[in-house]
């Protein structure tokens, strides 16, 4: 096999490594097979020509790996597939207005110690101060926290 043979082996797997990195993620055939090309076109390179020109491939193919992660991630071609929206909204805000501690309502599944309950028509995460409640359980609003309701089975 020729020096060209070897180099483009080794070329071959760079790229494929990065199919691995940056297009499918995992342990898959891409990754595998770039890592194989590269130790074949460096294994080879040692056995065809000998171990000065050996270590000028293992030198070339690691410069190589390297510029080339420096130049890709430096370069604003990434940022251009990436996604740049952010979420801002909040889950199960309670308005003081609706909710309050004392307000009474129904476990409509069991609280073992989360599940839903309704409240004044509404459904909300809430959260059993004591033991488990079982669901259509009468109960009443303890607390109020920022993601779920504290409750406790009505007597």
């Amino acid at each position: 096999m020729s020096l060209y043979g070897i180099i483009l082996l080794i070329i071959l797997g760079v790229i494929l490594l990065w199919v691995e990195f940056l297009v499918v993620p995992g342990i898959t055939i891409a990754g595998i097979g770039g890592v194989l090309l590269i130790g074949t076109g460096i294994y080879l390179s040692y056995d065809i020509y000998g171990v000065p020109t050996g270590n000028y491939v293992l030198l070339g193919s690691l410069l190589f790996m390297v510029t080339s992660v420096y130049f890709s991630l430096k370069s604003d071609t990434w940022r251009r597939t990436m996604l740049e929206s952010k979420l801002e909204g909040k889950v199960n805000t309670f308005d003081i207005d609706i909710v309050k501690p004392g307000d009474t309502g129904k476990a409509t599944t069991r609280l073992a110690p989360i599940g839903k309950v309704e409240i004044n028509g509404v459904y909300y995460d809430a959260k059993s101060n004591d033991n488990i409640i079982d669901a259509e359980t009468d109960i009443t609003v303890v607390k109020i926290l920022s993601d779920k309701l504290i409750v406790k089975p009505t007597n």
